[in-house]
């Protein structure tokens, strides 16, 4: 048993406490108070006092890819086409990293995260594996989506579920009390319809949590309003079969059934008030993301009204090949800036609401609310501590607005998980961070040798 305290304790679910404590157990949370009662009360615990710092629950990534960290910057130069963006990924990913490279990039993503005080990531992987180990080598929660591949012939969804199905059930068999596995459907442009509807049977059956990309794109709009653009053309190159619905992405979801298994939407930036009262309604969840959907300048996502109508809400960070680092109160920060920055916002988003969908709100998204995303007594030990002793965060008023507008990832100092520390005062505990930098340097040199030659040839 150990006490940790701070100039303030941060509980989400309760009110702020100066000079708070929070007494861990092993794996939980024994008591929250104040510093002089909780040593009064546990005398014979080691303490430990961090001074002027907020200890916080860990925060919430709810939407990334893991997998995919290697191309961090590496598709840059064509993310202004968001197909050839796509299929750079898609090509790269399947014929020049290999199997060891990807695992690599997927535990210095995980990483990453932890040294931002992530302590639980909702990650989407094609590969699966790599992402699901990396969150369980770094000591992480989280639950590992295995994705489908490029699936969208009804004629083959039998087949495509069988295979998904299999790589799902090879992961659930090693599944550990931290890290879960569930299910993603790419998104409506890439999964045919008979293959929405056997995943989200099985999902509801089995009780699985799902994600999909839903409603990220204009492109991806036209596709299902008017059945043109880009999604329309490569549809027509492999001779598949398109009839464009004439509904919104999120309307033809619910056609189908797939909002009954209450599905995480990442990025939800083309919804109408009917989209977002689907959403609503189904108690679906959206994983926000927006720095990815502003570099790609896909626009920004109704924070605001989805808050509004009670929609339960988390950040993502999306890979770093579209963001460009895994930092939850920098991706709170902008989400925030960018609602108020809307012209036809009703009311200022506060700090605290934000701070409380960064952490609680990334929790419940992930299903994971009752274990963690707030310090209570009884819930899982998962907290970070934050340093205030930056210049750039004096003076202090408002502890609230000084983690969201005036801190960042480098301000972390500690990141707990189940009661277990997996990063301390800029130095990982779990993996050898010395060893992964290498190792990523060597794939990052080997990728651009290899474009170098793609580009010569």
């Amino acid at each position: 048993m150990k006490i940790f305290s701070a100039d303030y304790v941060l509980p989400i679910s309760a009110d702020l406490i100066e000079n708070g404590a929070v007494v861990v157990d092993e794996t939980r949370i024994a008591a929250i108070g104040t510093r002089e009662e909780l040593i009064e009360k546990f005398p014979e615990a080691a303490a430990e006092h961090f001074g002027e710092a907020v200890i916080m629950p860990g925060l919430v990534n709810c939407h990334s890819h893991l997998e995919i960290t290697a191309m961090r910057g590496f598709l840059d130069d064509v993310e202004a086409d968001f197909y050839s963006w796509l299929m750079k990924l898609t090509t790269v990913r399947g014929e020049k990293l290999t199997a060891a490279d990807v695992k690599i990039a997927a535990l210095a993503g995980a990483l990453e995260g932890a040294r931002a005080g992530v302590t639980c990531f909702g990650d989407i992987g094609r590969f699966g594996v790599a992402g699901f180990e990396a969150l369980k080598t770094n000591g992480l929660r989280g639950i590992l989506f295995q994705e489908t591949e490029f699936s969208p012939d009804d004629k083959t969804a039998a087949e495509d579920f069988t295979k998904l199905k299999d790589k799902f059930l090879e992961l659930k068999a090693t599944e550990t009390e931290l890290v879960k596995v569930g299910l993603s459907p790419h998104a409506p442009y890439t999964v045919s319809r008979r293959l929405f509807e056997k995943i989200t049977d099985y999902a509801v059956a089995e009780n699985i949590e799902i994600s999909i990309h839903a409603a990220e794109s204009n492109q991806e709009r036209d596709f299902f309003e008017t059945g043109e653009g880009f999604f329309a053309e490569l549809y027509q190159k492999l001779n598949l079969e398109w009839n464009a619905p004439k509904k919104s992405p999120v309307e033809y979801l619910a056609d189908l059934g797939v909002l009954q298994a209450a599905p995480l939407l990442a990025h939800g930036v083309k919804v109408s008030d009917a989209d977002i009262n689907l959403i609503a309604a189904s108690r679906s969840k959206i994983a926000h993301c927006p720095k990815s959907n502003a570099k790609f300048g896909h626009g920004i996502a109704p924070l605001e009204r989805f808050l509004d109508k009670n929609v339960c809400v988390g950040f993502g960070s999306d890979s770093v090949a579209s963001n460009n680092v895994c930092d939850i109160l920098e991706e709170a920060r902008f989400a925030t800036l960018s609602a108020r920055n809307l012209p036809d916002k009703k009311r200022f988003l506060t700090a605290r609401e934000i701070i409380e969908t960064a952490t609680l709100g990334g929790a419940n998204a992930l299903g994971l609310g009752r274990e963690v995303g707030s310090l209570e007594t009884g819930k899982q030990a998962d907290l970070i501590v934050v340093s205030l002793e930056n210049i750039a965060q004096q003076p202090l008023h408002d502890v609230y607005s000084a983690i969201l507008f005036a801190s960042n990832a480098r301000d972390v100092l500690l990141t707990m998980v189940a009661g277990a520390e997996l990063y301390r005062d800029g130095a990982a505990t779990k993996v050898d961070e010395a060893e992964i930098k290498r190792r990523m340097k060597e794939i990052g040199a080997k990728m651009c040798r290899q474009s170098e030659k793609s580009g010569r040839s």
